[in-house]
């Protein structure tokens, strides 16, 4: 069937699922902007199988979004190869990747539901415990707030989530900060304060050390949920709110406290933030700009009308179990918390004796430009940043052993983002020759602005301990996901992780904006004997 045969075929299929006159069906505008949601897509996917007689992938239209496109895709005339596809890897600007020492992540501190420190975070991963849990009941009357019709106003999907417990706990005292300022104080400032402090005693950096360095601080951080939880309580606002809730202070006030003059910065980029952060902080040592940095990402869910908003906006299912690559994925399930690790150049962490828990060989941010909608997905969106980031760190797709994979749990996304594992992992990797698959949403929720870096700890633990963690609640494979044609597998329990012929072992983490800021970071096992586990 020609190209212009299948563009009549879905201009009309689309008119009468959109409720429009075939006139007003533009083969060049967005499936979105002509209403067609997830749902439908599928539908329109299945039924063009049988119209054509063979299989037809259900992310093709967020691959291909347009009706023209779509339509000269599946007629095999799609040859297109956007010009930052070709470019992506490394850029002839900058020296060969060989000659860029790593980034190795001495310390590293976190605050995550059911885990209040790396050594807790750890025991749950290879315990196979999920924190999912209820809604605490000094946050919202969830049962009262709760309808399972995402349509009800004001009301949210779910009672559960991943919580940090005892949130507003705080020695402001420690931090030198006045009861009066404390109290306006945003949990997510409380937390990665403690959380940055835990991990400056983990790396073995005295904080008074610090003191008038050139350290920088790169915070994802993206909610705005106390602002609104004050706000609300009609008290007369002051100063300490504003300094309190603004999340540019997030960053900042870490810099302020330990006295740091290097960059300092928030970063927003939605649900890849952290990741996105950790590649700015990689980008400011590589460049010579700071030579020590404080870099992770922050998220607290306080407010019920942001949860109501959320799911009107996302599919929160109402277990708040992400069932990352399953059958049963249902939707996503938020969490919150904090982690902040501590970055320096590898010929710094060596020359001091530092223990190390994982090398940054590689990073790249890009952007999936204009696809089906501001929120949807592309895989070739993704491919593209997966290939410049391992071109980044100058490591083989086939090197990869493990990929922490964003991995949300929804029906339509898991698929874009297997869809984009396989094409990248399959190359030069031999056939049986699989890459772990995981996704720590499904222990702890998804932990949005700080989703990147959870999963960026996930992985250099699983490094430093040779193991992978099983991902949780992979009842069975999703059918839409062909694993018997991909190079990819999702482990259902501990595994150990052989290296193979005394190479070193790789891991890749994904993170992925609801805007469209993809991030990716490629990581390597500690040189042998300076890692955390001897």
């Amino acid at each position: 069937m020609t190209a212009a045969q299948l563009e009549r075929w879905l201009v009309r299929r689309i008119a009468s699922a959109s409720g429009l006159a075939e006139a007003d069906v533009s083969p060049d505008v967005a499936f979105e902007l002509l209403g067609l949601d997830s749902a439908t897509a599928v539908t329109i996917a299945g039924e063009l199988e049988e119209h054509l007689g063979h299989r037809v992938d259900e992310t093709a239209m967020y691959d291909h979004p347009t009706i023209a496109r779509l339509a000269r895709a599946l007629a095999g005339g799609d040859r297109e190869t956007p010009a930052a596809m070709v470019s992506a890897g490394r850029s002839s600007t900058r020296p060969e990747t060989s000659r860029r020492e790593p980034v190795a992540i001495v310390g590293m501190g976190c605050r995550l539901p059911g885990a209040d420190c790396p050594e807790a975070f750890w025991d749950l991963l290879r315990e196979d415990r999920c924190a999912i849990a209820d809604v605490p009941a000094d946050r919202w009357d969830a049962d009262a707030l709760f309808d399972p019709d995402p349509a009800a106003p004001g009301r949210m999907t779910t009672r559960r989530g991943g919580f940090v417990s005892d949130i507003h706990r705080f020695d402001a005292q420690m931090f030198g900060i006045a009861p009066r300022e404390a109290a306006r104080l945003d949990p997510q400032q409380r937390m990665l304060l403690e959380t940055a402090a835990q991990a400056l005693d983990d790396a073995g950096l005295p904080v008074e050390g610090l003191a008038g360095t050139g350290t920088g601080v790169f915070i994802g951080i993206s909610t705005q949920d106390w602002a609104h939880v004050e706000l609300a309580r009609g008290d007369p606002t002051d100063a300490y709110l504003a300094t309190g809730a603004a999340p540019s202070v997030a960053a900042n006030r870490l810099s302020y406290l330990l006295d740091l003059h290097g960059p300092s910065m928030a970063v927003d980029t939605a649900c890849s933030s952290s990741l996105t952060a950790v590649h700015l902080a990689c980008r400011s040592i590589w460049s010579g700009e700071t030579d020590i940095a404080l870099a992770g990402g922050v998220g607290a869910l306080l407010s019920a009308r942001a949860m109501a908003a959320y799911s009107k906006l996302v599919p929160l299912c109402e277990d708040a179990l992400c069932k990352a690559f399953a059958e049963g994925a249902n939707g996503v399930g938020r969490g919150e918390g904090a982690v902040v690790l501590v970055l320096r150049p590898l010929a710094d962490a060596l020359a001091d004796g530092d223990a190390i828990h994982a090398l940054v060989r590689g990073t790249a941010v890009g952007q999936d430009g204009r696809s089906n909608g501001l929120t949807a997905p592309t895989r070739t969106g993704q491919e593209r940043v997966l290939r410049a980031a391992l071109g980044d760190a100058d490591v083989a797709p086939a090197e990869l052993g493990l990929v922490e994979a964003h991995g949300t749990g929804t029906p339509l996304g898991d698929p874009i983002e297997a869809a984009a594992l396989g094409a990248v992992l399959a190359e030069g990797r031999t056939v049986g020759d699989t890459c772990a698959v995981g996704s720590v949403k499904t222990n702890l929720g998804h932990l949005e602005a700080a989703a990147g870096a959870a999963g960026l700890a996930k992985a250099a633990l699983a490094l430093s301990h040779a193991e992978i963690p099983a991902s949780l609640h992979f009842d069975a494979p999703n059918p839409r996901i062909p694993f018997d044609r991909l190079p990819i597998r999702v482990p259902t329990g501990l595994e150990r992780w052989a290296a193979v012929d005394d190479r070193p072992r790789f891991a890749g983490v994904s993170a992925f904006g609801f805007g469209g800021t993809n991030a990716h970071v490629v990581l390597e096992e500690a040189p042998a004997g300076t890692g955390r586990v001897r």
